[in-house]
Parts: C-alpha cells; sequence; structure tokens
C-alpha cells in the first residue's frame, strides 16, 4: 500500500508530507484548495507527464516521493523483472526530482526510465480521475475489462493470437509484393538483371578493398618518397651550386687557411667531418633510389579498382552488417539474386504464399472462436455481477447485458467487438452504455466495476479522484458504502465532496489553500475526531454552521459506523 508522500516545490505546494493508513482515506477541502495537485504529484512520481512550470520556484528543483509497503508476495516477484529486490522491511521508494524542465527518477536509489517506471507502477496502483468513466463508453475500454475479469485462459489465448496475427500481418505484407503486372514483372527483372550483372562481372573478391587501399597508400607514399630523394639528391650532387661541391671547396679552402694560422685546425677537420656526412648522406639517398621503385601503371591500376568498388558501395551496400564492404555488396547481390528467382517464379511463389495465408488464416479463425467463447462465458458471470452490484448503487432496476459481434477482419485481439448493454429503468429494452448513462451514472457503473475487479486484482492502492461527479442523497450514501466495502481488501484513497462519502473514512485528511506576505501555498493535514466532525459540518453547512448543522453532521458519522457494524 502507499504509506507516505512527499512533495516539495511543486504547484501551489513548499514542502508538504502525508501519511496514509490502511481501509479508506478521504481528502477533503474548498474548491480550488489545491486537491487536485495532490494527485497530480502522485500521477507526476508514477510516470506522467510533467506539466509545464510546475515547479513552484524555478531556482530549486520540484520533488516528489513515494513510499510503499510491498504486502504482495505475487508483486513482490514481478518486481523482481524489474530487477527490484526488496528490502525486509518490503519497502519501495519511488521519487522523481525535477530541474530545469528535466527530471531524473528513482526506485529505491537506482535510476529508471518513464516507460519502466509506468511498468511498475501499474503493479501497484490504479488511479480513477474525475473523466476516466469517460474510458467506459469505449469499446477498446469494454473489452479491455471483460478480458481482465475473463483471466488467465483469455490471456494465454490473447498472447497465441497476437502472435499468429503478426505472422499473418507479415505474410499479407509480402503477398502484396506480388501483386505485379507483366509490365511491371518484366521492368522489375530487368533491374534485377542489371545489377546482378554489375557486381558479378566486377569480380569481387572478401577482403580485396582493404588490401587495395593498403597498397594505393603505400604506393602513392612510394612516389611521392621518390620524388623527394630525388630533390635531396639533386641539391646534394648535381644541382649548380651543389652542397657535396661546395663543401669539398669550403674544406680545400681551411686546409690551406689552417697552415698558415694553426688556431684555424678545428675549423678545417669540422668541414671535413661535413664533407664526410655529406658523401655518406649522398650514397645512402643514391642506394634508396636505386633499391626503390614506382610503378604508375599498377598505381593507376589500384586507383581504378578501387573507384569501382566506391561506385558498387554507394549503389549497393544498403546495409552495413560487416566492416568489409566487399560483404555487404555481396548480401546485396544474394538479396537481388533471391528477388530475381521471385520474378522469374512468381506466379508459383504467389501460390505458395496464399497457401501460407490460409494456414494462417485457419489458425487465427480456431484461435478467435476459442476465444470468443471464454469472453461469452465470462461475459455471462460478468454481466451478471454487474447487474448485481448496481443494485447496490441505487439502480435499483437496471439489467445489463454484453452483447457480441464478430468482426470481419482479424486483429491482434481476435474478432469480438463488445458492447456493454444497459437500461436503468423497468419496460425499457436494452441500449448501448453511451446512448443511456449519464457523467454520474458511468461514474457509479465504473464504481461498481472496480469493486468487481478488485476482488481479481492484486493492486493494493486504488485512488478514486472526485468519483462523486453527479451523485447526491441516497445514492451519494450507496456509493460511500461501496468505496468501505472495498477498502476492506485495498487500501483506498479518496477525493470527496460529499460528507455522506467523508463520513465513512478510516483516515480525514484536509486540504486548505492559505496566504501569507502575498504567497499563496496549499496544506494537508490529518484531522482528529473533533476536527472531522468541523469538515463535516462544512460540507453539510456551507458558509454558516449552526449547531443543527454540527449535530447532523455528528448523526451522520454515527449512522454511517452503525451501519457498517
Amino acid at each position: 500500500m502507499l504509506v507516505n508522500v512527499n512533495v516539495e516545490n511543486l504547484a501551489l505546494i513548499d514542502k508538504e508530507e502525508v501519511f496514509f493508513s490502511e481501509g479508506l482515506n478521504i481528502m477533503t477541502g474548498e474548491t480550488g484548495a489545491g486537491k487536485s495537485i495532490i494527485i497530480g504529484s502522485i500521477l507526476i512520481a508514477l510516470g506522467g507527464k510533467v506539466p509545464k512550470d510546475i515547479v513552484r520556484d524555478s531556482s530549486k528543483s520540484g520533488f516528489v516521493e513515494l513510499i510503499f509497503q510491498i504486502q504482495n508476495a505475487s508483486t513482490e516477484e514481478k518486481l523482481k523483472e524489474f530487477g527490484i529486490f526488496l528490502d525486509d522491511e518490503k519497502t519501495l521508494i519511488i521519487s522523481r526530482k525535477i530541474v530545469n524542465g528535466r527530471s531524473v527518477i528513482k526506485v529505491n536509489n537506482e535510476t529508471y526510465t518513464v516507460t519502466n517506471l509506468r511498468k511498475i507502477t501499474e503493479l501497484l496502483i490504479d488511479i480513477h480521475g474525475q473523466h476516466d468513466h469517460q474510458s467506459l463508453l469505449k469499446e477498446s475500454k469494454q473489452l479491455e475489462i471483460l478480458d481482465d475479469f475473463a483471466g488467465e485462459t483469455v490471456c494465454d489465448l490473447k498472447q497465441k493470437i497476437s502472435l499468429e496475427y503478426r505472422e499473418y500481418q507479415a505474410i499479407k505484407a509480402e503477398l502484396e509484393t506480388y501483386d505485379l503486372d507483366d509490365e511491371s514483372r518484366q521492368r522489375e527483372i530487368s533491374f534485377c538483371q542489371y545489377e546482378i550483372d554489375e557486381i558479378e562481372n566486377a569480380g569481387l573478391k572478401v577482403g580485396e578493398y582493404e588490401k587495395l587501399e593498403h597498397d594505393y597508400k603505400k604506393m602513392s607514399a612510394s612516389k611521392e618518397i621518390d620524388e623527394l630523394m630525388r630533390a635531396i639528391y639533386y641539391l646534394i650532387e648535381e644541382d649548380e651550386g651543389a652542397v657535396s661541391d661546395r663543401l669539398s671547396k669550403a674544406y680545400g679552402m681551411s686546409i690551406t687557411a689552417s697552415e698558415h694560422d694553426e688556431d684555424l685546425k678545428d675549423i678545417s677537420e669540422s668541414l671535413g667531418t661535413l664533407e664526410n656526412i655529406c658523401d655518406d648522406v649522398k650514397r645512402s639517398v643514391r642506394t634508396y633510389m636505386d633499391s626503390t621503385s614506382y610503378d604508375e601503371e599498377e598505381c593507376r591500376q589500384i586507383e581504378e579498382r578501387l573507384d569501382l568498388l566506391n561506385t558498387l558501395r554507394q549503389k549497393y551496400e544498403r546495409e552495413r552488417t560487416d566492416s568489409d564492404p566487399v560483404v555487404n555488396i555481396l548480401n546485396y547481390l544474394q538479396k537481388q539474386q533471391q528477388t530475381l528467382d521471385t520474378l522469374i517464379h512468381l506466379e508459383e511463389k504467389k501460390e505458395e504464399i496464399l497457401k501460407q495465408k490460409a494456414a494462417a488464416e485457419k489458425k487465427l479463425t480456431t484461435l478467435s472462436e476459442k476465444l470468443s467463447k471464454e469472453r461469452k462465458k465470462a461475459a455471462a458471470v460478468l454481466a451478471q455481477n454487474i447487474e448485481n452490484v448496481l443494485k447496490g448503487l441505487n439502480f435499483l432496476e437496471a439489467k445489463f447485458d454484453i452483447m457480441f459481434e464478430e468482426k470481419r477482419d482479424f486483429s491482434s485481439n481476435g474478432t469480438d467487438s463488445v458492447t456493454f448493454m444497459i437500461t436503468t429503468n423497468p419496460g425499457e429494452s436494452l441500449k448501448p452504455l453511451d446512448k443511456v448513462a449519464s457523467g454520474g451514472e458511468l461514474s457509479r457503473i465504473m464504481l461498481g466495476i472496480k469493486t468487481i475487479m478488485a476482488s481479481k486484482d492484486e493492486i493494493d492502492t486504488l485512488i478514486f479522484d472526485e468519483i462523486d461527479t453527479g451523485i447526491s442523497g441516497k445514492t451519494a450514501q450507496m456509493v460511500a458504502i461501496r468505496l468501505k466495502e472495498l477498502s476492506k481488501v485495498h487500501q483506498v484513497i479518496c477525493i470527496t465532496h460529499l460528507p455522506q462519502i467523508a463520513s465513512m473514512a478510516d483516515t480525514h485528511f484536509l486540504i486548505e489553500k492559505s496566504a501569507n506576505d502575498n504567497v499563496t501555498t496549499t496544506s494537508i493535514k490529518p484531522l482528529n475526531e473533533e476536527e472531522t466532525i468541523d469538515e463535516l459540518s462544512r460540507m453539510l453547512g456551507g458558509v454558516t454552521i449552526t449547531d443543527a448543522v454540527r449535530q447532523n453532521a455528528i448523526e451522520l458519522k454515527k449512522n454511517n459506523q452503525m451501519l457498517l457494524q
């Protein structure tokens, strides 16, 4: 169950912490006090969309934290599938921090994505908002409710149908590729044959691209090196005023000079060393030039081959599944050869696919019929249960049924179309729910359905946000009793405007809005017995709370306690 909600710096909330109890938790307050902010904050923590400007003070981060106590062993096992392992106290903490429009989600201090968070929280809590009952009018929602009620047998059949339908869709998509007239077919054959011939005529070899690139780089470098070495040799030996000649003359002059002045002997020796070094360099350059050669024709051939391969890469390397581009081109060649074979034998291939399609349709028909049979069995029970629970919600003469219609086309959900049928007045025929029920009636019907589903549901916490819309009087009292009964097997958190419902609370919270120093904030606090009577009096009497109104509140609380004994 949901033990604690901690909200900071969101909308009108500065900092609030709420501790919920087991049973029925009721939240009340004046219109505009901020009740929706509490539910909105919970929704954000559960992975909901973060509204723009939800952060109260943009200079700080917004924060919401939910603490759950996991009481169901099955839920604990399912959480392990998401890598969540609980401590001995079975505590699960979900937090979401919002900074500059971005949020960080953590589950037991581990970071999670919004997608995974939503899958996790589906196991923990179910929220029914003010307008969610409108979804009950949708065929898809009605079928979902029926399937959830039907249980594992229907779930297993739906999974099998989903897999078969996926294969069926793939067969249909492939069949569409065979829908060609003869002219288009011949054009496709010619195109495929051209591409096949172009690739095959290239005589590709696996690994050659890398080798060609290596050889081309080496040969291109050889040409440049050869040109540089020739230029060096020219400067040293062949150029007018070559280095070797000048060093030789300079050395000769230094010898003559040193004969006249022994102090010049070191200079003369240094010049002699330079001449020797120059001669060594000259011989090394000459040796290198004589030992290497640049074959311009071979380099041209390699360059042309690389150009061809790069052209083929641009045209046919559609999928780069291998580091070797030749392998990717050859993979494309294989696909085109298969395509060509299919085009040449189009009618035979089409006939084969049509047989596969017929076989898939037969499987889907068999599975869909089994699914429909199981759904109809469950529908009879569900319809009777809904009819019974509606009588406890002041639909005393209501009749309820679930109508089936077979759709022409297959779907991943079978071939059933269901419609919830109802009449709320004696003598009237059953009609689709959207033709009969008002907003308030839909709200009660949804509550009735959730009550039925609760016995099959492992979710511990149910939240109802103003499910009392459009009801009053005796009906409100009956809805209150139903919520109280539901809270015996689930933790229920309910926002309400009706004193009949609020008086059933195990724990009653008051949500208030206040303004201090031109700053408006929303707060929430649990009420003691005396404060609960004060709040019920406000809900009963409005602005003026007389002694009579207060006595009515006391009587309402007392009568409801006696009613439930």
